[in-house]
């Protein structure tokens, strides 16, 4: 099926640009409406750029800022460009023949916020255009919650395709939307799916309080390693051992105290970050190098590297089409090498695919229930009461929750409707969402269902 993508490919393959008539023809199962909105969407994206007027009106695309090596890709046709080829060539010979390293501190303390860019200004200004989208003057949060169901699956089943998890986009959308399990597959895969949609959940849903922060980061590797480490005192903990990296010559730093220190200097520079793409980019840099969790590193960075995404209701990182060799090479370079150029390749590559997945819901975004967004905590603490409180009748208790919640009466009936579609829609794939565990859940069912059983037979139950 042809998507915006194709169109970018039609006219970058060509010499002086195409007009509509031209790209038409090249795809002609595309309706000239269709293609109409779509070049106005590219254009607005700073994908495409037009001159000329009328039917004379040619369309070209933007160039990427980064040079790129005509010919030289890697990885399925990832360009590379001119200052990254020896990253590449060093890091994909044997094993042997690459020099051990350790932890450089220096590393990190060349880059200076505010005056040190790993992604030039021209670059930014790309991928702002890129990323832009109609909420980006609302609250911060806005656009990454209005996106939230497309979100945790894109986001949770690339990252934990990343890993090696070989759940399809569809076995991820089954078990978030349905919370059911994809057969055949082993139980840490389904485990790494759920936990990656817990650590997204915590990050948009505490948008105005989850920051570059010693909290936020420990918080977020704890969900996203739960039930997975051989050792559950190593969630959301300073790793107390050395670890190795498969493949790799390169040894990270070790000591829980210069671990500690790094990771504190890494976050302080972080935060004196303006800009949210080179933020981002930092935390994919530095703290898959830092290594400082006993697992897990990679995946923690790729959430965090979202959270400035977020804030500033950009298009979101998700990794999408990312291969996995692809993205081990660029992280070598840094290993390795303490080079950065390789791994930005790829991350403009990357956010271009993600921008592209996402470009067609931009425009036609749907606002988010603004009822469901002012009481959402209420939503969240009664469901949660009402699932783990003792066995009361619940629309009693959604009643005195909405009553004790100050709603006005104007709208008391409409949250409380809300918050009876939640309960009927709840399922072990929206737990963490509300702070409950499978097991809190799986004994309110057994009490629906007795109830609901004895309503059925009411001789088996005794009045007074």
């Amino acid at each position: 099926m042809t998507t915006p993508a194709d169109l970018i490919d039609s006219v970058s393959a060509s010499v002086g640009g195409l007009t509509l008539a031209e790209l038409l023809t090249r795809h002609p199962e595309v309706a000239r409406r269709t293609a109409q909105r779509w070049i106005g969407q590219l254009i607005e994206a700073g994908r495409l750029h037009a001159h000329g007027e009328g039917r004379a009106r040619r369309y070209q695309a933007h160039a990427l800022t980064v040079p790129v090596i005509a010919l030289q890709s890697w990885a399925e046709g990832i360009p590379v460009s001119a200052d990254s080829r020896d990253i590449l060539a060093y890091v994909e010979r044997p094993v042997l023949s690459r020099k051990p390293i350790g932890y450089q501190f220096d590393f990190l303390d060349r880059y200076q916020p505010g005056v040190t860019h790993y992604l030039s200004e021209p670059l930014r200004r790309q991928l702002h255009r890129m990323g832009r989208t109609a909420q980006a003057g609302e609250p911060a949060g806005t656009y990454s919650r209005a996106i939230l169901n497309r979100l945790l699956i894109d986001l949770s089943w690339a990252s934990s395709h990343l890993e090696g998890n070989t759940y399809t986009r569809l076995d991820t959308r089954a078990l978030i939307e349905q919370g059911r399990a994809a057969q055949g597959k082993a139980t840490t895969e389904t485990q790494m799916i759920l936990n990656h949609k817990a650590a997204i959940e915590l990050l948009v849903e505490n948008i105005d309080t989850a920051g570059f922060d010693r909290y936020t980061l420990m918080n977020l590797h704890s969900a996203l390693a739960e039930n997975l480490l051989p050792n559950p005192a190593d969630e959301g903990r300073i790793r107390q051992h050395a670890v190795d990296i498969g493949l790799s010559v390169y040894r990270p730093l070790s000591g829980a105290a210069p671990i500690e220190a790094a990771m504190e200097a890494m976050l302080d520079k972080a935060v004196r970050i303006t800009d949210p793409f080179e933020q981002s980019f930092f935390m994919l840099v530095h703290l898959p190098y830092l290594q400082p969790f006993a697992d897990m590193n990679k995946r923690t960075s790729r959430l965090m590297a979202n959270l400035p995404l977020f804030r500033a209701n950009l298009c979101p990182l998700t990794f999408v089409d990312v291969p996995e060799s692809a993205y081990a090479s660029a992280v070598l370079g840094v290993y390795e090498m303490t080079r950065v150029e390789l791994l930005r390749d790829l991350f403009v590559w990357s956010y271009e695919r993600s921008t592209q997945e996402y470009l067609a819901i931009r425009q036609a975004l749907a606002e988010p229930d603004p009822l469901r967004l002012a009481w959402r905590e209420l939503i969240r603490r009664t469901i949660r009461q009402v699932v783990v409180g003792p066995d009361q009748d619940t629309l009693a208790q959604v009643d005195q929750a909405v009553e004790v919640g100050a709603v006005p009466l104007d709208e008391r009936a409409d949250v409380q409707a809300l918050i009876i579609e939640e309960l009927r829609r709840l399922h072990e794939g929206v737990l963490a969402r509300y702070g409950l565990r499978p097991s809190e859940f799986m004994a309110w069912q057994q009490r629906q269902a007795q109830t609901a059983q004895a309503i059925q037979n009411p001789g088996s139950r005794r009045f007074p």
